[in-house]
């Protein structure tokens, strides 16, 4: 009885080890860590899915984090705040749009940058924008523009031409 027990902490103890090492291989080998460096913030129309924490990215290489959304009282539009690493400096003509990676996958935050020389400051504010892409309005209109919708009644047939 006494060895099978310590069989069982043993095994249990592995068990333990190897869960302890796929955490720390998944935190090690994605991006989940927040971005240090200097804040900005970007209003939208709507954010669609995009949460806290979620990539900032600038050519699908992740280079800050989405640090928190609100709602503007006066304008109702959603303030994102977010903090991009320290050695990136944006243009003032920056894009920012909320991107899905995939169908299915995660939102994240987009920038494109532009092609001004003077850059936005620490603190600042992106001025352009793009909401994410509505895929029920998308689906709607192409239904709707294929003649799934109302059809309009057909023209009638011209008689046919009596024989003398």
């Amino acid at each position: 009885m006494m060895k099978r027990n310590a069989v069982e902490t043993v095994m249990g103890a592995v068990v333990l080890v190897v869960a302890a090492l796929f955490l720390f291989f998944a935190y090690t080998t994605t991006q989940i860590r927040a971005v240090s460096g200097y804040e900005l913030t970007a209003r939208f129309d709507r954010v669609g899915g995009l949460k806290n924490g979620a990539d900032v990215k600038i050519s699908g290489i992740k280079v800050g984090t989405v640090i928190n959304q609100s709602l503007d009282p006066k304008t109702f539009e959603a303030v994102v705040s977010l903090s991009v690493q320290s050695g990136i400096k944006l243009p003032v003509d920056t894009v920012a749009a909320v991107t899905s990676s995939g169908l299915l996958g995660t939102d994240f935050l987009s920038l494109t940058p532009g092609n001004e020389d003077e850059t936005i400051k620490p603190g600042g504010v992106i001025g352009h924008t793009q909401p994410p892409m509505d895929l029920q309005s998308l689906i709607g209109q192409f239904i709707f523009s294929q003649g799934g919708g109302t059809k309009k009644p057909s023209q009638p047939e011209a008689a046919p031409a009596k024989k003398p």
